[in-house]
């Protein structure tokens, strides 16, 4: 199988402190500190190409145009590329990232000496060593490229490290390179395109650890443009034997499936996968909870739910205990800084549970610390608060005929005059099937008749298919007449 290839860079929690830099969100101090720890990876990488990137006065993403220099501003429109790597597309920065033009000057001299240090060796290996060498020679400039932040140069280089591979498994971890290089600028084109091609590869003869990682790769790229429904068995399956550290951390992989499948899981999934997954529930679970996760129930991977379950609030079936693979808790992985999951296990528990008020706490909650603090979350965040409350509305209508409006915003912990207007726009776009009577002060659910709406779907498609039918029987007449 052999070790991955090319994955300590790029570093993706550095993109991480780039968009806290930007994050309106973000507290004063969380912003030094990402300041910080930009500036250490920039000295300590040699990141010339990157601190150009992002702080020069003319062309850099942060800094506006002309700031601390008397060279000539110019009037340009930020690339799709920048706008993604930034919280925003026009930053208004509290915390900014400085421009030193002797300091860029030494960081470009010492890259200079190193690529010229690994073109010696790639010359001296294709004079003197084999093709294997040769390779390595290129693999290592691709790195150099990606360690510096200079993008273009790094995915041209890893092209050409796997037009000259003839092993699967160096493709598949240069295209993998590639994609953690879009994911770093937010390029989510690039990222598409090649999650595509990775699976191409790895549907050919890709090895189990690769298939694997894979998944991550595309589950979190599913996140990033907002298809919750797609990406969460990917994420969920990932959970039990998850090893892509070079992507992000366990804990936040844990996050990004709770995450995508609250929102678009069946309830029977949902209890499944999410609520009683011994994965989840080591990381977000109470003491209790980590225990019996430790010492075995169903997992959330992809065996997970196989039973068929009539109701889960009735559910009788017993699940296999299967114990948490503990080696994806721990190893591989830095230290990870401290973060209170409890606003999580309590949106997943009230909404479970259907206690409403408590879970709109809980959503607001999740929306401060997860939703506006994570870069693949920030753009969603409205969204994703929004199909949360619309979940909540439908979980509680389904069980009644007629819901008092009162009594409903009771539950929820909102005013009348919220929810109407809540409840309006889902009703308006289709997403609820109800009414509000607000003289006599009430909600009363339409329910869809499911046979006549089968029926009416056959007869749709009949007249459809009849139609097509006669098409095709004319153009087959005229074509005989023709040959008589």
């Amino acid at each position: 199988m052999g070790d991955p290839q090319f994955a300590k860079y790029p570093d993706l929690q550095l993109s991480q402190h780039i968009f806290q830099l930007t994050n309106p969100a973000s507290s004063k101090a969380a912003k030094q500190a990402s300041l910080k720890s930009i500036q250490d990876a920039i000295n300590d990488n040699k990141m010339a190409p990157l601190y150009r990137h992002l702080a020069h006065p003319v062309e850099g993403v942060l800094n506006a145009p002309g700031e601390g220099t008397a060279q000539p501003t110019s009037h340009r429109r930020p690339s799709s590329s920048a706008a993604t790597l930034l919280a925003t597309r026009n930053p208004i920065l509290e915390v900014s990232l400085p421009w030193d033009e002797k300091r860029y000057e030494s960081l470009k001299a010492e890259n200079e000496k190193e690529l010229e240090a690994i073109q010696k060796e790639e010359d001296e290996a294709a004079e003197k060593a084999g093709e294997t060498e040769v390779q390595a020679a290129r693999g290592k400039r691709a790195e150099y490229y990606t360690r510096t932040g200079d993008k273009e140069k790094a995915i041209a280089c890893y092209e050409a490290v796997f037009e000259k591979t003839g092993f699967l498994g160096t493709k598949i971890d240069t295209v993998l390179a590639i994609i953690r290089i879009g994911l770093f600028f937010g390029d989510r084109v690039l990222v598409k395109k090649t999650v595509e091609r990775a699976s191409a590869l790895v549907e050919s003869g890709g090895d189990w650890d690769r298939r694997n990682r894979l998944k991550a790769y595309h589950g979190l790229h599913l996140l990033t443009v907002r298809s919750y429904a797609q990406a969460a068995p990917l994420l969920l399956d990932s959970l039990s034997t998850f090893t892509s550290y070079e992507l992000c951390s366990y804990s936040n992989l844990v996050v990004y499936a709770i995450l995508a499948g609250s929102v678009s899981l069946k309830r029977v999934d949902f209890k499944s996968k999410v609520v009683d997954a011994p994965e989840i529930k080591a990381i977000v679970g109470d003491a209790e909870d980590k225990l019996s996760a430790i010492t075995g129930h169903t997992s959330a991977g992809p065996a997970a739910g196989d039973e068929e379950m009539a109701d889960a609030s009735a559910s009788t079936a017993t699940p296999v205990p299967t114990a948490v693979n503990l080696t994806t808790l721990g190893g591989q992985q830095d230290a990870e800084v401290s973060v209170d999951f409890s606003p999580l296990a309590r949106l997943v528990k009230n909404l479970y549970e259907g206690n409403y008020k408590n879970f709109f706490g809980a959503l607001g909650e999740v929306e401060v610390n997860f939703l506006s603090q994570d870069r693949y979350l920030f753009e969603h965040r409205g969204w994703y608060v929004r199909e949360m409350r619309l979940r909540g509305y439908q979980q509680l209508l389904q069980s009644y005929r007629v819901v008092g409006l009162q009594s409903m915003a009771n539950d929820f912990g909102v005013t009348v005059d919220f929810l109407d207007k809540d409840l309006s726009k889902f009703i308006a776009a289709d997403r609820i099937p109800c009414t509000i009577d607000r003289v006599k002060g009430i909600i009363e659910t339409n329910r869809p008749d499911d046979k006549n709406k089968q029926y009416a779907d056959v007869v749709k498609q009949g007249d459809s298919l009849i139609t097509k039918l006669q098409k095709y029987g004319q153009a087959v007449r005229l074509r005989g007449s023709e040959r008589g």
